[in-house]
């Protein structure tokens, strides 16, 4: 029997604009607005990065502290955030961690590093063993963000160490140029591992960059895992044509996963599956 499925809403990033998507949420307000439309249309957790007042990406602890605060006041105390130390690439380490100090419910954990596009994605060892203390000693759920399946094997070689400590949730990003594509042979190897390792108290899930968003949420949906939807992977809704808004992007993922028979989970449920307390 599959978990209720758990919709996660990017619902800015660090390198979209609002030239490509005028209807990016880049202030605070903008930020709460679409995190209550994105929850209403089913989504249970927010993935967050946050802009600075000239709309650039920001790993600066009021900015984050700002968004945080909006989106609480739009959703109330349900919905779940999970805050990004990725931020833009290039970022030193000490400012992508510096918003853990804020305790959200989740973080995301940048495994390794990668060539992202035309620019390096820098995440060494140390870095990522420093970062997963930080989210440990902070009390948060750390989502590991696996681009190829190395990254999957060293978080399983971070987990025996102790590095890294349950639980915890998989999130496969595909289609990041200098990654794994999101075809579907490269999906169904990367879950063949995370099964074949019976990981108690870790899930899984997967965000799909631009065209693969949508067939990587319907994959997902009939192998039990989770998805990630929103402006920060896509911004069109088909071929050509921009989406008008995060949450119409989960209520299609939602609508597919109703009609397979599979239900969306509440943020209730959600923290529940995420070990959440």
């Amino acid at each position: 029997m599959k978990h209720p499925l758990i919709i996660t809403c990017a619902i800015t990033g660090a390198e979209t604009t609002k030239d490509k998507q005028p209807a990016l949420p880049v202030t605070p307000e903008e930020q709460g607005v679409a995190s209550l439309e994105a929850m209403k249309a089913g989504a249970s957790v927010i993935h967050l990065h946050v802009r600075d007042s000239h709309g650039r990406p920001s790993q600066n602890i009021e900015d984050f502290r700002l968004s945080i605060n909006e989106i609480r006041k739009q959703c109330g105390p349900e919905i779940i955030i999970q805050i990004s130390t990725g931020g833009a690439v290039g970022e030193s380490i000490e400012n992508r961690a510096s918003p853990l100090s804020l305790k959200p419910e989740m973080a995301s954990l940048n495994i390794g590093s990668l060539n992202f596009g035309d620019n390096v994605f820098i995440n060494a060892p140390k870095d990522v063993e420093s970062m997963a203390w930080e989210i440990h000693k902070n009390q948060i759920i750390p989502e590991l963000e696996i681009y190829e399946v190395g990254h999957l094997e060293s978080a399983y070689t971070l987990l025996k160490k102790g590095v890294v400590k349950l639980p915890f949730h998989i999130q496969f990003v595909l289609g990041v140029p200098g990654g794994m594509s999101g075809e579907i042979d490269n999906f169904n190897h990367l879950v063949k591992y995370f099964e074949s390792k019976k990981t108690p108290d870790c899930s899984w899930g997967v965000a799909g960059i631009g065209r693969y968003q949508l067939p990587m949420a319907i994959a997902a949906i009939e192998r039990g895992g989770q998805v990630r939807v929103g402006f920060e992977d896509n911004i069109f809704y088909s071929k050509g044509v921009l989406a008008t808004s995060n949450a119409q992007l989960v209520e299609r993922v939602a609508g597919l996963a109703r009609e397979a028979g599979r239900t969306v989970a509440t943020p209730a449920q959600a923290r529940q599956i995420y070990g959440i307390k």
